[in-house]
């Protein structure tokens, strides 16, 4: 497909430093493969021998937390809704506190490979299966989004091959994870997370000589209304407030952060727990950056189309092509730059990918052939643990085919991925926190826990908030004629996030759509957490031999159900 008229197309230079990324981050699965007597047995394999240090696994915590979803996804929504996006600073900090504090020491001192080994430990193995089903599916469904939301994207702004890159990307993935197991995947982390600074330093540079300066991007910003860092309204139906952000945000991410296994591996692969904990302090220094990053590229976003928006213009035909345009338009007459752009999205893929895809074998191996084929050599382990590696790589190559043909489906894969995380953070909270919860109350709990957060998720998708809820600033187009000499653009493929899945027009609106279905998507997380916990804890009781506690119990069930009077009260005041 051709980039539209009117800003820069790739060029050869451009091909050169994407295919340089790929082949340097090929390259470092071959060293690691060889490296120190290579991949001897499944611990090294899947582990790093346990002995990695801290500031690798820090820069690779980073780089497979933020997705090209978030390179591309992030200063978009900044230029839409403005940049209280940054309040999630605040919201990393806690995330990576409860995270260091409560989860690793308790998966640390086990020494455990796959997280979901803890929920037979402390339940039964029917919870562990649970787990690890839950986490395969949903990992292999988002990695294959991962993989293809970006390329299209990409593709129909600037040109780039699509399935090329959707290939090129799995393969080279695929490659080093298969080679050389953790330690390629931590280092190749690292060079990426270089590359996704350096793309984002090219843009925000630029950005700022063509406007002028920073002080006009910051004018230009405050005039449109989008340095609105402060809204502390309590109502959890808004979309980003301070309190959405901060409560709902804590509970999204400690699932990632906390128990996930594409985090909790690195972690815990490290030498010791010092190392672990300061690995995930030193990773917070790591998200702040990028999140800086990704808001001022979000500003100067807006700062170059406040008053020709190229999304109303029809220029790009989805949000999440905003950025590819701005870089094109800046980085038009500088080739190589525009490669290197795409680097930084496709570093984010990689990064995310390669973590993906090593999680699950690490989940395949040991939680499910290990138990059940004792007998195994480690270095047989070992050999199965990379053949799982290829096997998931292929899949998740095969999901990106399967998300072409989905549409708008995409949209609710990515939240249905969210809504189990909050349940799944729930039983293990229920584990670590509440000494008298049993398997009974922990399978019931995680029941409870999806069958709610589905509910709320589904209903939201089918009856989107209405725009009071979401609160989009405005975009002009008043000086398109003016100001830019570029005819319009429309694409021919629909972009998977544009519009919701399964969303129901003209559909009377009712209180239950109005409110419940309105709430905020970050509490979708919490909402399952909190029904897991609780639900959880009342069936662990009577199933169990703890009345002598039913005073505290009763005492903690009593504040959670007035917490959540309180919000139904917001919902249908």
């Amino acid at each position: 497909m051709d980039a539209p008229r009117g800003i820069g197309t790739f060029v050869v230079w451009d091909y050169v430093v994407f295919a340089g990324m790929l082949l340097i981050s090929a390259a470092i699965g071959i060293y690691y493969a060889f490296a120190g007597g290579g991949q001897q047995t499944s611990k090294d394999f899947l582990m790093g021998g346990r002995r990695m240090t801290a500031v690798p696994v820090a820069l690779s915590l980073t780089a497979s937390f933020m997705s090209a979803v978030t390179v591309l996804g992030t200063p978009s929504e900044v230029y839409r809704f403005g940049a209280i996006f940054s309040i999630f600073a605040i919201t990393y900090f806690f995330v990576v506190v409860i995270s260091a504090e409560v989860f690793l020491p308790v998966f640390y001192k086990l020494g455990i490979t796959s997280t979901y080994e803890y929920l037979e430990l402390r339940f039964n193995k029917c919870v562990r299966l649970c787990g690890t089903v839950l986490f395969i599916v949903q990992t292999i469904l988002y990695t294959g989004i991962v993989i293809y939301a970006p390329a299209l994207a990409l593709n129909q702004v600037t040109g780039f091959d699509l399935w090329g890159a959707v290939v090129a990307t799995g393969v080279v993935c695929t490659f080093y994870c298969t080679l050389g197991g953790l330690k390629a995947v931590i280092w190749t982390d690292v060079f990426q997370v270089g590359i996704m600074v350096a793309g984002f330093a090219s843009v925000i540079i630029q950005a700022t000589v063509i406007q002028g300066g920073i002080n006009t991007i910051v004018n230009d910003c405050y005039n449109g209304g989008r340095l609105n860092f402060w809204n502390f309204d309590p109502n959890p139906l808004q979309r980003h407030t301070f309190w959405t952000i901060i409560i709902g945000g804590t509970f999204t991410w400690t699932s990632i952060y906390g128990v996930n296994q594409s985090q909790v591996q690195r972690y815990i692969s490290c030498k010791s727990r010092f190392q672990a904990k300061m690995s995930l302090y030193i990773n917070l220094l790591g998200l702040w950056a990028i999140l800086v990053c990704s808001v001022l590229c979000g500003l100067a976003l807006y700062s170059r189309y406040r008053d020709c928006d190229p999304w109303t213009a029809k220029k790009v035909s989805a949000p999440d092509q905003l950025m590819p345009y701005l870089v094109l338009d800046i980085l038009q007459d500088l080739p190589g730059l525009p490669g290197l752009f795409v680097a930084c999205a496709y570093s984010g893929t990689l990064s995310t990918v390669s973590s993906s895809i090593n999680a699950l074998a690490a989940v395949t191996v040991e939680d499910l052939i290990k138990p059940h084929f004792r007998s195994l050599s480690e270095r047989s382990l070992s050999w199965i643990s990379q053949g799982m590696s290829v096997l998931f790589g292929a899949l998740c190559i095969g999901m990106a085919a399967l998300a072409s043909l989905m549409g708008a489906l995409l949209q609710a894969a990515l939240s249905i991925f969210g809504m189990v995380g909050g349940p799944l953070l729930g039983l293990f909270a229920l584990g670590i926190l509440v000494p008298f919860a049993n398997s009974i109350g922990a399978l019931v709990g995680l029941m409870a826990g999806f069958a709610v957060s589905l509910w709320v998720g589904i209903g939201a998708q089918l009856y989107p908030p209405l725009p009071e809820r979401t609160m989009p600033l405005s975009l002009e187009t008043y000086g398109c004629n003016s100001t830019y000499n570029m005819t319009n653009w429309v694409t021919t493929t629909e972009m998977p996030f544009s519009t919701s899945a399964f969303q129901i027009h003209n559909a009377e609106r009712t209180p239950l759509m109005d409110n419940w279905y309105s709430l905020s998507y970050l509490y979708f997380s919490t909402l399952g957490t909190l029904v897991t916990v609780f639900m959880g804890m009342l069936i662990s009781l009577p199933t169990g031999n703890y009345l002598n506690i039913s005073i505290v119990v009763f005492t903690s069930i009593s504040v959670f159900t007035i917490s959540l009077l309180y919000l139904f009260m917001l919902f249908f005041l």
